[in-house]
Order: C-alpha cells, then structure tokens, then sequence
C-alpha cells in the first residue's frame, strides 16, 4: 500500500462533504468555524473548504458528482496535503461512478474519516493508499469547549511523526453525552464518565500482525457487490476492524451482518478482528455475545477478538491506519504500529 507524506505545520488540509451536507447549514456551519480555528491553532493548518463542502444538505444530496470531484480535486490539488472529512451520513455511495482510482493512487495523501466514511475508506483500499479511519471535521475537530485530550494525541502522533512502534491505548474516559448542536450551547461540555472495562479480548490468544481492513459495519450491506469490496482473497491475512454508528443497530442485526461475512468466507481468512466501543456502551454486552455466537458458528472459536477499542463512534475516539501493518496482542491487550503509516 502506498504511503501519504506525514503533515507538518504549515500544511494545507481540505474539508469535504462527501456524504451529508449539514456541515453547510445556516445553523450549523459555526461547527465548521470551530474545527477551522482549532485545526490551525492547535495544530498548525490552513484549511480550505472545497468549493461544494459548505453548500448545505440539500444541494449535496442532489449533486453528489460534485462531492465527488471536491474529492478528486482535492487529490489532485499539489498544495493540499490532507483531506478530512466533514461527517457521515448515508450516502457516499452515490460516489462511485464519478472516482478515478488512478488519481487517487497517483497523488496518496492523508484521508481521515469514519461512519458513512467507510464507503470511501474502500475506496483507498481500491486504490492502493493507506487512509486513516479517524475524527471528522463536525463531531471531533469541532467539538465544544475543546477537543478530547484522547483525540487530540492521536492526531499528533500518527499524522505529524514517524509513529512505528506507536502503542494505541484505550482512553481512560468515555462520553455518552450528547450537547445539541447549538450555537447557543458552544460553551457546554460534555460530561465525562470513567472507562472501567478498556480493551477486552473476546477470544482468541498470542499475537497477530497484519494490515488493518474494514470500518463501520453498519455499513458494509451498502457496498458488497460494488466495485470497492474486496474478493475473498483480498481479506486473506488481515486484521477485520469493526464498529458500530449511533443508530445503535440491535444484536439480531449485528447477528445478520457478521454471517454475512461468515458466508463470504472472509472469517475465515482474516487473522483477527478488532471492534471498536459500541457507541453510548448500547448493547455492549450483547455485542460481546453476539461476536462469539457467529464465529462459533462457523468454526472460528479461536479467531482473536479484541473488544471496546476506542476508534469511531466511541467518544472519545482515536485513529487507526488502514491498509499498515500493525500488530494486536492478546496477551497484554495492545494494539501497536508496526509501520509508520506515513512517509
């Protein structure tokens, strides 16, 4: 896989919605105002917001062509060496027919986002470029208040340095709070609540080492049968990273998208899965259930498992290079690069 140049202070990142448009809307584009300002203070940047990424809900549902040439732009573009995404949503895969993989692989820079973001995670992996499944511009770069300690961190040491041999630990806290996106409530922050539990191994023992593949799982119906989901071979040998979105999908669902893959055989081939916190802790011992009920059922009694990892709609959340090598190990419950991720 190819690797993006790491950032550096002075470096310009672009913002792109490339699913849902409420970064645009009247009432919320103070959101973007505050990723923006915390994006350069904190951490050095100019950002640049594509021409179609402020255009709002309605013009980006119906205009996804141009959400996707703000994507191909963005890439071509010399002068930006990162792009964020603005959230999630439902409807990247609209996408598809406007992406030109070759641009991508011809110009790899650093792409961050997750939920919906999956969709153009695949898409990465198509290409052949390492990509970041990490924090989006509305719920994490403009947070409230401030941005999680947590969060923070991890931006600045996987996307600034040479971060081989970088341990990804769980945080020591979580939020389950939810501050209505207001511009009267800018000054609230969300409360804060003790991590009990840290990383949890479901099953499985020893190490495994291996490329990071896969996002939020909500996701995967939308795309298999499309042109970025990967054949059976090309799970062969990975590490399966799973989450679940604030939809808060119910076991029997999760039951349904786990057989799936146990149908594909894609189970099979992978060396161990990692599953992200679910979001607000719902259903989290259900999940747990669920996880060990389907591999028993198709014979994976000893695929490693490792539970509650703080990465997507766990918040606070952290970042994990997809498509680089890392190494998951059971036995002290770590999660290392193996790689820098970026060059």
């Amino acid at each position: 896989m190819l690797k993006p140049e790491k950032l550096k202070k002075g470096d310009r990142v672009a913002v792109v919605s490339l699913s849902s448009g409420l970064l645009g809307e009247p009432s919320l584009i103070h959101k973007y105002d505050i990723a923006k300002e915390r994006l350069e203070k904190d951490f050095g940047l100019e950002v640049v917001a594509m021409p179609h990424a402020l255009r709002g809900m309605d013009y980006i549902y119906k205009h996804p062509e141009a959400r996707a040439k703000d994507l191909m732009d963005a890439f071509l573009d010399e002068s930006i060496k990162g792009i964020i995404c603005a959230i999630g949503g439902d409807d990247t895969i609209r996408l598809l027919p406007y992406i030109d993989y070759e641009v991508i692989r011809k110009h790899p820079k650093i792409f961050m986002g997750y939920s919906d973001s999956t969709i153009n995670h695949f898409m990465m992996n198509k290409a052949g470029i390492v990509s970041f499944y990490g924090p989006s511009v509305m719920c994490e770069f403009g947070e409230y208040v401030k941005m999680f300690d947590y969060t923070k961190v991890a931006v600045e040491n996987i996307l600034f340095q040479n971060c081989s041999g970088y341990q990804i630990v769980s945080s020591t806290y979580w939020s389950s709070d939810f501050v209505p996106w207001s511009i009267q409530n800018t000054k609230i922050q969300k409360k804060l609540t003790k991590e009990v539990h840290g990383y949890e191994v479901l099953q499985g023992k020893g190490t495994v080492e291996g490329q990071v593949l896969g996002g939020c799982i909500d996701i995967f119906p939308i795309m298999i049968g499309t042109e970025i989901w990967p054949n059976q071979e090309e799970w062969k040998d990975k590490i399966l990273l799973l989450e679940t979105s604030e939809d808060k999908i119910k076991p029997t669902d999760l039951t349904m998208y786990l057989r799936n893959l146990g149908a594909q055989g894609i189970l099979n081939m992978v060396k161990g899965i990692i599953v992200g916190k679910p979001y607000c802790e719902a259903y989290y011992e259900e999940y747990k259930e669920v996880y060990k009920k389907v591999l028993c059922e198709f014979h994976q009694e000893e695929l490693p498992v490792l539970y509650n990892v703080n990465i997507g709609h766990a918040f606070s959340t952290g970042i994990i290079p997809l498509g680089s090598d890392i190494c998951v190990d059971f036995t002290t419950k770590t999660i290392t690069l193996l790689e820098s991720p970026t060059r």
